[in-house]
């Protein structure tokens, strides 16, 4: 018996061993499409974050020049590092009663348009009636309706009905312009349930108010809470709709309107940057709860 194997290569074997010839001996300065995918990747990642940090870019601004130990009333130039203006911010006790005047506006009209709205959007992405076209066309065209047109038109129905522009005006402005972004978003999660999971809760006994608190709003709950978040910032950084409908009554962007012509103290920058912290804590807690409910 020959201690010699004689091996007769499959052509599998020749293809691979050719392969990889073929890859070994490429020129060193060609690019295989791997690696030209991975390029592809990094610069798209770098220019989603150079929009990132384009549009965070203002907001940085904002709360930097709420230190920045200014001399004047114009606070445009940094001048150096200071905390005095943290402990400051009673020194414009109209600029207090502003922002306590946005955060009721904003709180109250988020509640109403979020019951309205929740009820809309389950009409909507439930049922089918006469007229749904109609009222689709309607919510669209309120969102996609400038403010300014919007604002107008609020005006004038306030006047031709002779009701007096103030606080409770705002609130029916913000609430009818905030209204179709709430509708529309949980409509969008209304389209998405399992309906069988009602039906079987109907089956075991539950009544329609039982099912619908137990089974069906747990499930649009998400919507429901983006639909309001989303309410809640579109309120109470309104500035357009508002100076039409406020009347005597000042929320927060309107006394920075104001104060822009003598000059804009730091106390503006603290409070916008507590106003923006407290709404990136409201979203990481929404994102937080998805997640672990998820």
């Amino acid at each position: 018996m020959s201690g010699t194997i004689d091996v007769t290569e499959s052509p599998e074997n020749a293809e691979n061993t050719e392969n990889t010839e073929n890859t070994t001996s490429a020129p060193a300065g060609r690019r295989t499409p791997r690696s030209g995918r991975r390029l592809g990747d990094r610069l798209l990642l770098g220019y989603v974050w150079l929009i990132i940090a384009w549009l965070f870019l203002p907001i940085f601004v904002m709360i930097l020049f709420g230190f920045n130990d200014t001399q004047s009333k114009s606070n445009v130039t940094w001048q150096g590092f200071t905390l005095r203006w943290w402990g400051r911010l009673d020194e414009y006790p109209q600029l207090l009663d502003a922002v306590r005047n946005s955060i009721y506006i904003a709180v109250l009209s988020t509640v109403i348009t979020t019951a309205l709205g929740t009820l809309m959007g389950l009409a909507l992405g439930r049922y089918r009636f006469r007229g749904q076209g109609a009222t689709n066309l309607v919510m669209f065209a309120a969102i996609a309706s400038p403010e300014l047109v919007m604002g107008a038109s609020l005006l004038s129905l306030f006047i031709s009905v002779g009701v007096q522009t103030g606080f409770a005006t705002v609130v029916v402005a913000h609430v009818l312009f905030s209204l179709s972004f709430v509708a529309i978003t949980v409509r969008a999660r209304v389209i998405g349930l399992d309906r069988s999971i009602e039906e079987a809760a109907r089956d075991l006994g539950a009544s329609t108010w039982i099912t619908f608190w137990r089974i069906t709003f747990p499930m649009i709950l998400p919507g429901v809470l983006s639909g309001a978040l989303l309410a809640f910032a579109l309120s109470i950084d309104d500035f357009v709709i508002t100076q039409f409908t406020s009347g005597a009554t000042q929320t927060f962007p309107l006394w920075i309107w104001g104060a822009t012509r003598i000059g804009v103290p730091p106390q503006v920058n603290i409070l916008g940057t507590l106003i923006f912290a407290v709404g990136v804590a409201i979203a990481v807690v929404n994102t937080v709860t998805a997640r672990r409910r998820t």
